[in-house]
């Protein structure tokens, strides 16, 4: 089990994604419940890091950007 902590960095985020990798490489339905709930966890923190920094602004249809 990875020690959970904020994503801060890059390399923080490069780290999750890869421990979401490993636990998603078989079915996560099978995983024992303490890593599901690490796997619940890092995405939730890989999603708010991916929100502030890879921000994807829609195109404003009325306006074209």
């Amino acid at each position: 089990m990875m020690n959970i902590k904020p994503i801060r960095a890059k390399d923080d985020y490069k780290a999750a994604i890869a421990r979401i990798c490993e636990l998603t490489s078989s079915d996560p339905d099978a995983l024992p419940d303490n890593e599901f709930d690490e796997l619940e966890m890092l995405t939730a923190l890989a999603e708010v890091y991916e929100n502030e920094y890879y921000k994807n602004e829609a195109t404003d249809p009325v306006i074209g950007h």
